[in-house]
């Protein structure tokens, strides 16, 4: 685990900490906090949510950021919710199209949330959604019962604003990265970005067939544009902007160069597995999806 600056680390460690068996919780800024969930796969007890959410508290109600996996996922986030503020959920925010970001959709909108997404995520969530349930009902078992699939109710091309009293909450859809809607979440005032599946810390991302790795990249520098203090990546503790250019921007710059590299002098599919990425073997799941990324970049770029 690398050390954050000085300042970063001084103002985490200085705020409260709640936890339950799977989620811990961090104050990122006054009213904006982080449930920050494991990065091992989704199983029984994490219900899915293996990936961070966020919370913005205001006068007017409280901003989640990302649904949960499951019915029962939701129901854990909602039970992190109620420890920090009283105040109800007012909005939901879906990042991507990732199970853990909207599947708990339905529990939300039963409680009376709105729900916002991007039009592009909509349009993953309902292509991969069925495939989406079979996987869960594999992995996390009886616990992935009663979810069901459910949409936002207000959807955007590329960006959305809310203002409740004098917080202004920006939604950005830079275009696709680990999944085609991929938004992120500006709070101008504390400078915090909430990411979803652009950002990944202390674990390597995943490049998937329905991710996009060079649209990616501009994902990313859409986020880095607005020079944030304070980076709740979507997967992984929250961290700075450099922490976060180290583990996903110049991870997949890195992969992407050798790739052309090794396409370039004839190279295969087959040999692809072994572009040199051992700068980021220090990174969780490396050993797992190295390789697979390894392949899946090379078949984008075979084209590009």
């Amino acid at each position: 685990m690398r050390l954050f600056p000085a300042f970063a680390a001084l103002l985490l460690t200085a705020l409260p900490v709640l936890a339950d068996p799977v989620l811990r919780h961090r104050q990122v800024a006054p009213n904006v906090h982080a449930l920050i969930g494991p990065t091992v796969q989704r199983d029984p007890e994490n219900l899915g949510n293996n990936a961070n959410f966020g919370l913005i508290v205001t006068p007017e109600g409280a901003v989640l950021i990302d649904a949960g996996a499951t019915l029962k996922g939701a129901e854990m986030i909602h039970d992190m919710v109620r420890a920090i503020t009283e105040q109800p959920v007012v909005y939901v925010i879906n990042t991507g199209g990732q199970d853990h970001r909207w599947l708990g959709n339905e529990y939300w909108q039963a409680q009376g949330a709105t729900v916002i997404a991007s039009g592009d995520a909509v349009a993953d969530q309902r292509a991969r959604g069925s495939m989406q349930m079979t996987a869960l009902s594999q992995l996390v078992g009886a616990a992935s019962s009663g979810t069901m699939p459910a949409f936002a109710d207000i959807t955007f091309e590329d960006r959305h604003s809310l203002t409740l009293g004098d917080t202004e909450i920006r939604i950005i859809h830079p275009g696709p990265a680990h999944t085609p809607g991929d938004s992120f979440v500006w709070l101008p005032d504390s400078r915090t970005v909430f990411t979803g599946d652009i950002v990944y810390v202390d674990r390597v991302l995943g490049v998937m067939e329905f991710s996009n790795s060079a649209a990616w990249l501009a994902a990313f520098d859409a986020v880095a544009a607005l020079d944030p203090v304070h980076v709740v990546p979507g997967h992984g503790p929250v961290t700075d902007l450099a922490t976060a250019t180290r583990d996903t921007r110049d991870y997949l710059s890195n992969l992407r160069d050798r790739m052309r590299a090794h396409i370039d002098a004839g190279g295969d599919i087959i040999g692809s597995v072994d572009v040199d990425q051992s700068a980021f073997a220090d990174l969780d799941n490396f050993d797992q999806l190295a390789g697979r990324n390894a392949q899946e970049v090379y078949s984008q770029m075979e084209w590009e």
